[in-house]
């Protein structure tokens, strides 16, 4: 399925849903979460396969079983709920949990609060949940790493499980965060996964490529600045992602703030390009700016679906 009524229903139910509750505490203690669940699963196959010779082999082979684990519930579904009356409507409910727009939301205004208050300790804190990188209780380098998180997520979290879910509905989405748990656990350049994790950064390089894209987009017409176009057009290409570099760089213009740029990984310095060199680093205003143009966006995604699934 293309497009079509049903699969579109899919993404706006999913996104309405994560934007009105999210994913409750009380379910997660419960049930945790499907993402634990494909990850629980990975980190098998890591330990199982992630071994001996031939790693990227093994490092495909653990690719296709856990896309298979992870489609093939999916189908069955689709094909037991599908074509009831409410349906697509029921499979939308089972697709929620795997959008995060209202979690990343949240996770970088718990950065975006103690830092408006001067309370940098928390901020860091805060911070150091959702990045990787050694961050001082400077507020620029905070608010410089809260911002990339939430432009990167935004197309990780947000427009790409919704892009392939109004694409191919439940097993759509479901595909995609199973690639993009992947790439998150296995798909880095650490010496243990360097082979073996390689089709999965690959593979999750190709998925995100038009979400990434539709993300910069979405950014910059949320943003209504031609700067931001601009910005985005020149400097994404500069990023070390094929993908990142799009909603980062519209983030960049759009708030007349510089991003990306040098950090260090465990005292280890990663010297990366600027993108909008030349503007000021971003403060906890731009942060709580950079949320404003965040929910725009997510707020664009959506009447985008609701047109599409009135057109």
């Amino acid at each position: 399925m293309i497009l079509s009524p049903e699969t579109l229903t899919v993404a706006l139910v999913a996104l309405l849903i994560d934007a009105a509750i999210g994913w409750p505490d009380a379910l997660y203690r419960r049930i945790s979460h499907p993402v634990v669940w494909i990850g629980a699963l990975i980190a098998w196959l890591d330990r199982r396969l992630n071994r001996g010779g031939h790693k990227i082999m093994r490092g495909a082979l653990a690719v296709a079983v856990t896309l298979g684990v992870a489609i093939a519930p999916t189908l069955l579904l689709v094909r037991l709920l599908g074509d009831l009356p409410l349906g697509p409507v029921l499979l939308g409910v089972l697709a929620w949990p795997l959008v995060a727009a209202r979690s990343l939301h949240d996770h970088v205004a718990a950065v975006a609060r103690p830092l408006q208050q001067g309370d940098m300790a928390q901020a860091r804190q805060a911070a150091t949940m959702i990045v990787g990188r050694d961050l001082s209780d400077d507020p620029a380098p905070i608010a410089r790493a809260a911002l990339e998180s939430l432009a990167e997520n935004s197309s990780d979290g947000v427009i790409a499980p919704l892009f392939w879910a109004a694409m191919a509905g439940l097993p759509g989405i479901a595909a995609y965060k199973a690639i993009n748990t992947l790439d998150s656990m296995i798909g880095h350049m650490s010496p243990r996964h360097a082979l073996f994790g390689r089709v999965a950064a690959r593979l999750d390089d190709v998925v995100n490529l038009p979400a990434s894209r539709l993300t910069g987009a979405l950014f910059v017409l949320a943003s209504g600045s031609r700067r931001a176009f601009r910005v985005m057009w020149r400097d994404a290409r500069r990023h070390r992602s094929p993908n990142a570099g799009w909603p980062e760089a519209a983030m960049a213009g759009a708030l007349d703030i510089r991003l990306s740029g040098p950090r260090s990984y465990h005292g280890i310095e990663s010297v990366e390009p600027w993108l909008n060199p030349g503007a000021s680093d971003p403060d906890a205003a731009d942060l709580g700016r950079g949320l404003t143009l965040y929910r725009r966006m997510v707020l664009l995604a959506g009447l985008g679906l609701v047109l599409l699934l009135l057109a």
